[in-house]
């Protein structure tokens, strides 16, 4: 038998743990109890969750089981991008518009668009691989971080502000190339394959004998017609030169393209703002896209009666579109700032969102369009011969999924 004594002891220890509960609760609530849970930002809640025991053992062992060395992508990146966000997105500025200008140099005058279907097809893995990889998780879930875990915690009206955001994007591409189409007369809006507007303003190459003698044997008219023929070309061409409906859409394009450019800026400085992963691998995608891209624009140029010369100098002159979008965006980004910079008060319609948070969704909005509705199309039309149009094919979805392949490696852990 238990004796008194005993039974004293056990009571008396029984109150004292019961008590230290209590005061330990206490404590913790008396902690929590001064501080208003709806004025804490996001890097408010995360670091008060940090300090949590559990947390910190996920950590640890996140630690642990992650490798220390950099793969060679990571050394890459760091190499092409070793400064701050808004220096990063004016040298990805840089490498996207420069280059693909270049090459330009490089092209025949008499390149024909419809050619760089199979690099349209890697172009549109690429912005469908990034914006489907990389930017929409990192919209909605934000970026991993290596030497620690972290928690999302769920906004409905946060994730519709998000995702009326990228329907913006969307929209305006497609307010931009229907307003490009009536300015035109309907003859088609800026074409990010190139394939289609470029055929309205082509010249007609050949004439045949039979059509230039059509009152006449054409048969026999075929020899002597020859120069008949060549003379009606070289009125053809003349007449493309000066003539103001082609001109007006090669203009037309120029200020399409500048538009087009200027969210190409938008899209380098949000991406580096949300993380250095996301800026370069978004800098890939839109450097793969801007190569048909800008020899598209160079071809329908050439065809509007510019000279390449012209055509280039009025190339290099739409890349400032891009240095202005990526100069808008960091302003953007400094003064309105996102809900990783922890400023004070209330976000976007109660919610933690800044006017910062906004631009990555609308990029995203924006790479739908020129990665679905602006390409595909193009890369949906087939010819009368079958089987060159299924080899052709089979080609055009290898590219499509070699750039949706590289965008994926890149940020496979």
């Amino acid at each position: 038998m238990v004796s008194r004594r005993n039974k004293t002891l056990v009571s008396l220890s029984l109150f004292l743990a019961a008590w230290a509960w209590n005061a330990s609760a206490a404590a913790i609530k008396g902690e929590t109890a001064g501080v208003n849970a709806g004025s804490l930002t996001a890097p408010q809640i995360e670091e008060q969750l940090q300090n949590c025991s559990l947390v910190q053992a996920l950590n640890a062992h996140k630690v642990s089981t992650n490798s220390l060395e950099s793969s060679l992508t990571s050394k890459i990146f760091a190499f092409l991008f070793p400064g701050s966000p808004a220096v990063n997105a004016l040298l990805a500025t840089l490498y996207i518009s420069g280059p693909p200008n270049f090459l330009l140099a490089l092209c025949p005058p008499n390149i024909d668009p419809s050619s760089l279907s199979v690099m349209v097809a890697f172009a549109v893995g690429g912005l469908l691989g990034d914006t489907l990889f990389h930017l929409l998780p990192e919209i909605f879930l934000g970026e991993d971080e290596h030497d620690k875990v972290k928690f999302v915690m769920v906004e409905p009206n946060k994730n519709l502000l998000l995702g009326v955001a990228i329907m913006v994007g969307f929209v305006t591409f497609v307010a931009m190339d229907k307003g490009l189409r009536i300015a035109t007369g309907g003859e088609g809006g800026h074409d990010h394959s190139h394939g289609h507007a470029h055929e309205k303003v082509e010249p007609i190459g050949t004439t045949t004998g039979a059509e230039t003698n059509g009152a006449k044997d054409g048969v026999r008219a075929r020899k002597p017609a020859a120069p008949a023929a060549a003379s009606s070309n070289t009125a053809q061409e003349q007449e493309k030169e000066i003539n103001p409906s082609a001109k007006l859409g090669g203009y037309l394009n120029l200020i399409a393209d500048f538009t087009h450019n200027i969210t190409d800026g938008l899209a380098m400085s949000s991406s580096f703002y949300a993380s250095p992963t996301i800026g370069a691998t978004t800098t890939v995608a839109v450097f793969f896209h801007e190569i048909p891209h800008e020899v598209g624009d160079f071809a329908l140029l050439i065809q509007s009666g510019f000279s390449k010369r012209a055509a280039m100098g009025a190339q290099f002159l739409t890349a400032v579109g891009a240095l202005l979008g990526t100069c808008i965006g960091i302003a953007i980004q400094e003064l309105g700032g996102n809900s990783v910079s922890a400023i004070e008060g209330p976000g976007l319609f109660g919610t933690s969102l800044r006017w910062g948070d906004m631009l990555l969704p609308f990029t995203a909005g924006t790479f739908l369009y020129v990665g679905t509705v602006a390409v595909i199309p193009e890369l949906l039309e087939t010819g009368p011969e079958k089987g060159k149009e299924l080899r052709k094919s089979l080609t055009q979805f290898a590219a499509m999924f070699a750039g949706a392949g590289i965008m994926l490696a890149i940020s496979w852990s």
